[in-house]
């Protein structure tokens, strides 16, 4: 599904990747977690074609880098995220951004069909937005936009679907509601690959049976949740002394304090 092997990125002098190697197989539902600027949107971006690596090689759904069509390969890849977000143009409705998943595109440049339009309005319906169609996707509320954004992933019935925190600006309520709908999704036979990118561990559902951390650029660990969201190894990510506690198939994290920290 997704084959990293030795990927660095430079930007301005700044290291962003630094010899990142990761493997996901098909329907290895995977969880990434990080810190902010540890890599992850950066190799995401990599792997969607959108950032290109200064070195290394890189293979999605079987695609190779520098040898494959980018175009053809974003038509398998449902992506939600904030940086997508941003390249969205303030006149394009709900509609027209959801339809643009079918070209996977940002905006729409070619002419499009009555079934692109139903598929979308579908789509939006799924995700509780019809109301949605016609509203400029800038004047929407963040939780709006979030779910416009997934229905433009789900309209090309993606082969990897990549949620970079996808529950940022949802209510307790709302967030809740969605990861049932994820768990359904990651259970489809036909469904997606799943990549969750979050800050939030208790957010990891069981339909993720692989947990990767990031860390200055790195994979810092990959493996089963039981493996990965450990005491010893979330502390010395986070730089917290973090207790966690599984739950209902989750995990949730206890009282942290800083490391290093002393009683006042």
């Amino acid at each position: 599904m997704i084959t990293l092997k030795n990927v660095t990125m430079h930007r301005d002098r700044e290291m962003i990747l630094d010899g990142v190697n990761w493997d996901i197989s098909s329907h290895g539902h995977t969880a990434l977690l990080g810190l902010n600027g540890s890599g992850k949107t950066a190799m995401l971006q990599v792997v969607t074609g959108y950032m290109p690596p200064s070195s290394g090689e890189v293979e999605v759904l079987g695609y190779v880098r520098g040898k494959s069509d980018l175009r053809e390969v974003r038509r398998h890849i449902g992506w939600v995220s904030s940086a997508l977000s941003e390249r969205i143009h303030d006149r394009d409705t709900a509609l027209d951004v959801v339809v643009s998943g079918r070209y996977a595109s940002i905006g729409l440049w070619e002419p499009t069909t009555d079934e692109d339009v139903a598929l979308a309005r579908e789509r939006l319906a799924f995700m509780g937005c019809e109301r949605l169609e016609d509203r400029r996707y800038a004047v929407l509320s963040q939780g709006e936009k979030q779910r416009v954004l997934i229905a433009r992933a789900l309209v090309s019935r993606p082969t990897l679907l990549i949620l970079d925190e996808p529950c940022s600006g949802l209510d307790p309520a709302a967030r809740e509601h969605f990861l049932e709908f994820v768990e359904k999704l990651g259970t489809e036979p036909d469904g997606p690959t799943l990549i969750y990118v979050t800050h939030h561990i208790e957010e990891i559902t069981p339909v993720f049976h692989q947990v990767s951390i990031m860390k200055d650029g790195r994979i810092h660990a990959h493996g089963s949740p039981q493996e990965v969201l450990t005491h010893e190894l979330l502390s010395s990510v986070y730089g917290l002394e973090m207790e966690v506690v599984r739950r209902g198939g989750r995990y949730w994290p206890q009282t942290a304090t800083v490391v290093g920290a002393t009683a006042g």
